[in-house]
C-alpha cells in the first residue's frame, strides 16, 4: 500500500496533562524538538488552559517562543474558550484545536461550562479569525462515545455538534474518545454519521487506550477511510477531569500497525521508541505502550 495516514503527536499535550510530575518548559520543547526529529510534522505542542487548574500545561507562551517556525511542522495550541484563543493567536502557533465537549457533564467539569455555550464560543472563535486573522481552527468533540458523569453519548450528540462545526465551515472535525470506551463497529457507524452531516470537513480520530481497545478503534477508522489520527509517544495521557482517565494510544504502537501493513507515516519507528523509553523515564514511570517494552520487528 502506497496510502499515507498522518499521524497528529499529541503526547506534549494530552500525554502530559494528568501527569503528576511537571515537567519544566525545557523538558517540554526538548519533547517536541525530538519528536519532530523521529517525523511528526503536526504536532500538538502546548495547550491555552488555566495553569491553576492544569498546572502541567503552564508555560505555553514560552514553549511557543523557543520553536522557532517551521514551513514543514505545524505546532496546534489547544483552546477552550475566547482567553484562550487570544492566547493562541499572539503565541504564533500554526493551528488551534478548539475544544467542544459532547455531554453537559463532562462539559460543565472540564471547562465550566455547557455544551451550548462551548458552541457559541466556537462560532464566536471563527467570527474573530475570520474578521482578524488567524491560525487555521479545527474543533475536537470530546468524550464523543462516552462520558464518565452522564454515561452513554448518542449519535446524535456528536452528529448535533458536527453539524454546527460544519455550518461555521471548520475544515477538521475530531472524534475524541477522551475515556477510552469506543469500539470498532460504533466507531464506523459514528464516522460515517458524522461524515454525512459534515461531508466538506476532514475527519480526524483520537482513542485512548484504557480498556484496551485503541488500536482496533484506529483500524477500523482506517477501513473507514479516515487519514488523520492522534497518538501520544509512548502512550502518555489522561484528562485531569475524568475518573480513572489514562493513555492515548502509542504512537510508535500506531507507528508499527500501520508500516507493517504497507501504510506510510512518516516516522522513525526506532526514534520514537527511544523517545517513549526516555519521556516515560523522565516521569518516573514505565511505558505504557508495547512497542517501548518490545521493539519493533524485524529486531
Amino acid at each position: 500500500m502506497s496510502r499515507f495516514i498522518q499521524i497528529v503527536e499529541v503526547g506534549p499535550r494530552d500525554g502530559l496533562q494528568n501527569e503528576a510530575l511537571a515537567l519544566p518548559v525545557e523538558d517540554r520543547v526538548a519533547l517536541v524538538r525530538q519528536l519532530e526529529a523521529a517525523g511528526a510534522r503536526r504536532i500538538e505542542a502546548v495547550s491555552f488552559v488555566n495553569p491553576k487548574r492544569v498546572p502541567q500545561m503552564a508555560g505555553a507562551e514560552e514553549i511557543m517562543a523557543a520553536l522557532p517556525p517551521d514551513p514543514a511542522r505545524s505546532r496546534i495550541g489547544l483552546v477552550l474558550n475566547m482567553r484562550g484563543w487570544d492566547r493562541c493567536v499572539a503565541a504564533g502557533c500554526d493551528e488551534a484545536n478548539v475544544v467542544v465537549c459532547a455531554s453537559d457533564g463532562f462539559a460543565v467539569r472540564n471547562q465550566g461550562s455547557t455544551v451550548a455555550e462551548q458552541v457559541a464560543a466556537l462560532a464566536a472563535i471563527v467570527e474573530r479569525q475570520a474578521v482578524e486573522g488567524g491560525p487555521p481552527i479545527s474543533a475536537t468533540i470530546s468524550v464523543a462515545f462516552g462520558c464518565p458523569f452522564d454515561g452513554e453519548v448518542s449519535q446524535d450528540q456528536v452528529v448535533a455538534i458536527a453539524r454546527e462545526a460544519a455550518a461555521l465551515q471548520v475544515a477538521e472535525i475530531v472524534l475524541a474518545d477522551t475515556i477510552g470506551v469506543a469500539d470498532p463497529w460504533t466507531v464506523r457507524r459514528r464516522i460515517e454519521a458524522v461524515r454525512a452531516a459534515a461531508p466538506d470537513a476532514r475527519l480526524r480520530m483520537h482513542f485512548h487506550d484504557t480498556r484496551n481497545t485503541g488500536l482496533a478503534n484506529a483500524y477500523a477508522s482506517v477501513e473507514a477511510g479516515i487519514d488523520v489520527l492522534d497518538a501520544a509517544v509512548g502512550g502518555l495521557g489522561g484528562c485531569p477531569f475524568a475518573p480513572n482517565a489514562t493513555g492515548n494510544i502509542g504512537t510508535e504502537d500506531l507507528v508499527y500497525m500501520l508500516e507493517r501493513a504497507g501504510f506510510e507515516t512518516g516516522y522513525d519507528l526506532s526514534a520514537l521508541i527511544a523517545v517513549g523509553r526516555q519521556v516515560s523515564e523522565r516521569l518516573g514511570k514505565a511505558p505504557a505502550s508495547s512497542l517501548a517494552r518490545a521493539g519493533g520487528f524485524p529486531a
